[in-house]
């Protein structure tokens, strides 16, 4: 494809998103319309203002209020219909950013966590908080510019050729010039437009991190390092502003030194014609004051070629998120309420920019109502294969069937309507207590619920001695609370949701003994008659799971029950001595 059939086709996609308010932009193009048309009454009220209102009895002259009054009007014409010109366009352009936004998000929370695990969190955000505005000048602004200042130009041209055809012709050199002005500008203005929009998701990123990470630069000193490290992101996105803004202002004075020398070249002729009776004074002004008039909307249009080229390549980033493949969710069996069974087989997945197999060769069967501990060295595919059975990933080979029905045959929706998923990095949100066991499915839960939710969680004592109990905002993450309450207001939530499956993900590794007592004991209420699988860290809280499975390297080494596991002295054994031996280390003396 090339540059400029890529630019068209982006444009025209654009141009999808105005065209359910057709109705608005009507109106505004007919006030447009309107205001554009009286541009030329004020150069065409000069000249028998000159030609008759000062010199010749009779006329305009025995009337001296009409002229001015005439200005009045056409200036009062101009102020209204500008106005609702612009309410009209400004309001649809609005109105798509809105709608792209909303496409964008709605995007963005049906994407594969393939996506997440490949693009740092800032690019989304940037496309949509950041580039959407550029999308909707390209589609909004830069058709009102084309218009309104079209639709002025065609008319003061008109006036011009009705007054001095020849003169006019001249006014037509500056057409092919400022067609090259703005094809030379255009491949400039739009490189360093993508570029700039790559070095804002840069700056953002350092901008997340530096408030998601603060407390880890006081303590270790990273107040230099991460000034320098901004002031670095910052600087290149101020390299890549002035690479737009020398493309951009490089454009407007040659367009304009065409129309000064189009302009004296008319003056030139102009007086020659004067000197030979072919032009009065009044048809002089007349049209020296419209093609004057003419260089302001004329600039416009040179000018519209920055933001135009900026909103395409902000159409650039928009569109390479909404055209992300959604996750894959083809199935169409509805799992209703599920009993719980769980069987992987012949089992194989590998990460995209993996050298190799996260897991190969998988065989497990878990019963309804089975605790299934998955324990092993840090990287032997514990969390990878907890995340296949929610189907946050899809295996390369082989098959997770859930009650005898394969995962992949079974829609998202009603795969996930029977998983509660408790991790260790505990995800809330910026809500009230209440808004955050009560998430999702769930969110239209009733307060005694929620409270009995919260009481199994262990979890209702410290709610009620908040501010305002269960209507206390929480913050961002949860800051407001403590590590523990954190995790048990996740219990809550998974105890309220009353899923058969239920997914743990070292949810009690990174809590102090007399929180991870609390959770420990709401978690075993939360296990009740479900079927658990676990990622265990410490071995001692999954010694009573029905099976234990070790995993390293991917592959299953052995699995049992605790004792079984002890007895074969295999793997389980040596991690179980390792851990032991660690613990002891660490008890006081």
């Amino acid at each position: 494809m090339t540059k400029a059939a890529s630019s068209r086709d982006l444009y025209l996609r654009l141009l999808q998103y105005v065209r359910p308010y057709w109705k608005a932009i009507v109106l505004s193009l007919v006030a447009t319309a309107i205001m554009a048309a009286t541009e030329p009454m004020f150069p065409a009220l000069l000249k028998p203002l000159l030609d008759d209102g000062f010199a010749k009895p009779g006329g305009v002259a025995d009337n001296p209020l009409l002229i001015p009054l005439g200005i009045v009007g056409v200036f009062f014409l101009r102020g209204v219909f500008n106005y609702l010109s612009s309410y009209g366009f400004s309001w649809v352009s609005n109105r798509v950013i809105a709608d792209i936004r909303a496409e964008m998000y709605q995007r963005m929370v049906n994407l594969p966590s393939s996506y997440f695990q490949k693009y740092a969190s800032s690019v989304p955000l940037t496309k949509i908080a950041y580039d959407v505005n550029g999308v909707a000048s390209a589609a909004t602004n830069v058709i009102v510019t084309v218009l309104k200042d079209g639709l002025v130009i065609i008319g003061l041209l008109g006036w011009l050729l009705w007054l001095n055809w020849q003169l006019t012709l001249i006014c037509f050199a500056l057409i092919p010039a400022v067609a090259w002005a703005m094809r030379t500008f255009s491949g400039r203005l739009r490189k360093a437009s993508r570029a700039a929009q790559v070095s804002i998701a840069s700056m953002v990123q350092v901008l997340q991190e530096t408030a998601h990470c603060e407390r880890v630069i006081k303590v270790f000193g990273g107040e230099a390092q991460e000034a320098a490290r901004f002031h670095h992101t910052n600087d290149e996105v101020r390299r890549q502003n002035m690479r737009q803004a020398i493309a951009a202002a490089a454009t407007n004075p040659i367009v304009q030194m065409f129309a000064a020398i189009a302009v004296a070249v008319v003056i030139y002729v102009a007086q020659i014609q004067s000197a030979s009776g072919q032009m009065t004074v009044g048809s002089f002004v007349s049209f020296i004051t419209a093609l004057l008039m003419l260089l302001s909307p004329l600039r416009h249009i040179a000018d519209i070629n920055a933001p135009l080229q900026r909103g395409l390549a902000a159409a650039e980033s928009v569109f390479q998120l909404l055209d992300q493949a959604a996750e894959y969710d083809e199935g169409q069996i509805d799992a209703g309420r599920a009993a719980g069974q769980l069987i992987f087989r012949d089992l194989a997945f590998r990460y995209d920019s993996a050298e190799r197999n996260a897991l190969t060769g998988i065989n497990l069967t878990i019963e309804p109502g089975q605790t299934v501990a998955l324990v092993g060295q840090s990287g032997g595919g514990k969390s990878t294969l907890a995340a296949l059975v929610p189907r946050f990933y899809n295996p390369a080979s082989g098959s997770i069937f859930l009650d005898g029905n394969d995962l992949q045959a079974l829609s998202l929706h009603s795969l996930r309507r029977n998983i509660a998923y408790v991790s260790q990095d505990v995800l809330l949100f910026n809500d009230t207590v209440a808004a955050n066991i009560a998430y999702g499915d769930m969110a239209a839960a009733p307060r005694e619920a929620i409270e009995s939710a919260a009481a199994a969680a262990n979890a209702l004592e410290f709610i009620r001695a908040l501010p305002n109990g269960f209507d206390t905002m929480i913050g961002e993450n949860g800051n407001n609370l403590s590590g523990g309450q954190r995790q048990r207001l996740a219990i809550a939530r998974a105890i309220l949701k009353d899923a058969p499956i239920l997914i743990l993900d070292e949810a009690t590794s990174a809590l102090d003994n007399e929180s991870e007592r609390l959770v420990q004991g709401a978690l075993e209420n939360l296990m009740q008659k479900r079927t658990t699988l676990v990622i265990a860290h410490r071995l001692s809280t999954i010694e009573k799971a029905d099976c234990i499975v070790v995993l390293g390297e991917g592959r299953v080494l052995e699995a049992g029950r605790h004792g079984e596991l002890l007895a074969k002295n295999g793997a389980y054994a040596r991690l179980h001595s390792l851990q032991e031996q660690t613990e002891s280390m660490r008890a006081p003396v």
